[in-house]
């Protein structure tokens, strides 16, 4: 069966000489991979090799849900291979190959969620356009929040996820002490943190910003490596192991 759909592209591998195998995430069939046969060769139906954050309407033949789809078409939305301004700025580029990385591995197969897929084409647009570290970094959290919610592990952030006590922003120059638990899922507070000895310790502000996220435009590039940091911590834990990504996005970040 022929199915129509708008994706991006987010991992490329080479099959053979003259074909690739594709993964895309697409608005309406989720993600998907497909064997593009013929796209390296010059005058291929899909004008040339398909990179990483390609996007456009696809066309794919889909007998066995188990196996490969066919890439029949793929038409860029774009004008060109893609969001090809996002190898200008190598944080930039190193933040969004994160983020398609997460986005792969905490998906299924042909399961959609159109309002990710939307969250995702606006977090590269936003990129492309962005040429600020510090609002990159920002981006990049909002992004992986959204997509844990989108995948249902979105983290407790404005409670102690163990005795339900509300956590209240303090703006006194006392540290009053908060963790993030992954075992949890979210916050937890003094009194409870002897319980989770897989713990880490947030400063006031990095707690203040995730309870608050309308924060994070104005915090400092401090308070947001501190933030990813510890999503990187946690995504970790998630998988059982470290994102091949995230030391490119936490080493690039003084």
């Amino acid at each position: 069966m022929l199915i129509k759909d708008t994706a991006i592209c987010i991992r490329a591998v080479d099959y053979s000489e003259t074909s690739q195998i594709v993964t895309f995430f697409a608005r309406a069939a989720g993600k998907i991979s497909a064997i593009a046969k013929g796209s390296k060769r010059p005058k291929s139906a899909f004008d040339g090799p398909i990179e990483i954050f390609s996007y456009g309407k696809i066309v794919f033949f889909d007998s066995n849900k188990e196996k490969l789809a066919t890439l029949t078409e793929f038409e860029s939305a774009c004008g060109g291979a893609g969001f090809t301004g996002l190898s200008n700025n190598l944080f930039t580029l190193n933040c969004c190959l994160f983020s398609t990385e997460l986005l792969n591995k905490f998906t299924h197969d042909y399961d959609p969620h159109p309002q990710l897929f939307d969250d995702f084409l606006q977090f590269l647009q936003n990129a492309q356009e962005n040429k600020n570290k510090h609002q990159m970094l920002a981006l990049l959290i909002l992004f992986q929040l959204g997509l844990l919610k989108e995948v249902g592990l979105q983290p407790i952030l404005s409670y102690c996820v163990n005795c339900k006590t509300r956590y209240e922003h303090r703006v006194s120059n006392i540290e009053h002490r908060v963790y993030f638990s992954s075992s949890a899922n979210g916050l937890i507070c003094r009194d409870c943190e002897a319980s989770f000895p897989d713990k880490v310790r947030l400063t006031q502000t990095a707690a203040n910003c995730l309870s608050n996220l309308k924060l994070l435009a104005e915090s400092q590039e401090k308070t947001l490596n501190e933030i990813e940091t510890v999503l990187v911590h946690h995504f970790t834990e998630l998988l059982g192991h470290k994102p091949k990504m995230a030391k490119y996005v936490l080493t690039s970040s003084p």
